[in-house]
């Protein structure tokens, strides 16, 4: 079990007084960080590694499991053997090159999914997890156009934007990639659960945490430098001037990725982070072809990157029919299409979907039994 490369670079995480700052100044004279755990205590003390770093790499020469951190290393790849979680560790092929040049890349990625995605051109999009009907209309289509001109969605699984850019996605026949703030054993936040298990089973979903590890918010600043560093560039859809997503565009620009943003109405709130980026020179993006043409290059997915048995070009309810609305029949699914991620009143539903006020209701709550849809104060709204 330690002798595997997963487990080498999964102890160096669990290495005390070994944190970020000197695993980087260790990278930039030591390439494969891994020789460090077969020297001897001289040759450390030399290298100006501290005594409790030393003394827990000598335990881990000795596989002795009373050792903390050889301890946590067997636990944590138990619990990956036992969800069925993937590492992709810093000399692993499928180590994305992007991220890899990124202030402060992590040393090993968990991961459930294809993570052969993690080599393809990626976009970015964010927004505000109180977004507009608008806004979150925009995240999906933008999804799905982006998707089918040949570059892969990837964002956070939160509510509001990251989830509608990922159901475009998924709904457009494509896979994407969700980037989580806690372990993979667990999906966060509970709403988006089964779109979490929809991303998995076609897509990627990756942590930098090991299985366990609950979401907290510290970790969703750390999340977002990893979802800008996949990117070749970050779209922000809608945001506050006080938000996790300014703080995104923010890490994009450092890391040398372009930041888009989508303008709305001067007196929305959730349209000023995205007027303020323009300002100090974010791309106003109103296409997806201005995306394209500031991108520029060829890309180097092949076209028509379709789901298993899917193509890109099938109408989106046949896409859903063989997804989570297979059990269902066609009144129920148009009754989904016609909802957005924020509640809509059935006044609005009926008149989307032509339905008589009791046929709607019956078909809201098949789809509310399904784990579908929920109802909140103003109508029902999706969750998957």
């Amino acid at each position: 079990m330690f002798s595997s490369p997963s487990a080498q670079w999964l102890f160096l995480t669990c290495l005390p007084r070994f944190g970020r700052a000197r695993r980087r100044a260790m990278l930039a004279t030591i390439p494969d960080l891994t020789d460090l755990l077969t020297r001897n205590p001289a040759t450390l003390r030399a290298q100006g590694l501290h005594a409790e770093t030393i003394a827990a790499i000598l335990a881990w020469q000795q596989q002795n499991e009373t050792d903390s951190s050889v301890k946590t290393v067997r636990q944590t790849l138990l619990a990956c053997e036992r969800h069925g979680i993937g590492i992709v560790n810093w000399q692993h092929s499928d180590y994305p090159e992007a991220l890899r040049h990124i202030h402060d890349a992590p040393l090993v990625l968990y991961t459930r999914g294809d993570t052969r995605l993690l080599s393809h051109e990626q976009i970015g999009i964010i927004g505000s997890r109180n977004a507009t009907p608008a806004g979150l209309d925009h995240a999906r289509r933008f999804a799905a156009e982006l998707s089918n001109r040949n570059l892969l969605v990837t964002s956070g699984l939160a509510l509001g934007v990251d989830g509608a850019a990922h159901a475009g996605a998924l709904d457009a026949g494509y896979a994407t990639i969700a980037v989580i703030g806690c372990g993979l054993d667990r999906i966060y936040p509970n709403q988006h659960r089964r779109l979490g298990e929809r991303v998995i089973g076609t897509g990627l979903m990756v942590s930098e945490y090991p299985p366990g590890t609950p979401a907290r918010a510290a970790h969703f600043p750390q999340r977002n430098r990893i979802i800008s560093g996949l990117s070749r560039g970050i779209l922000v859809v809608e945001a506050g001037l006080k938000s996790g997503s300014l703080i995104t565009a923010r890490m994009a620009l450092e890391q040398g990725r372009e930041v888009f943003a989508i303008p709305g109405s001067i007196h929305s709130p959730v349209a000023r982070g995205c007027h303020y980026l323009i300002k100090q020179g974010a791309r106003l993006v109103d296409t997806v072809d201005d995306i394209l043409e500031e991108l520029g290059a060829s890309w180097s997915l092949p076209a028509g990157r379709a789901l298993p048995d899917q193509s890109a070009t099938q109408p989106r309810s046949e896409s859903l029919a063989t997804g989570p609305l297979g059990a269902l029949d066609s009144r129920e699914i148009a009754v989904f299409e016609a909802l957005g991620y924020d509640p809509q009143s059935t006044d609005a539903l009926c008149s989307a979907t032509g339905l008589p006020a009791d046929q709607l209701v019956q078909s809201l709550l098949l789809l509310e039994l399904e784990g579908l849809v929920s109802s909140a104060p103003g109508g029902f709204q999706k969750i998957a």
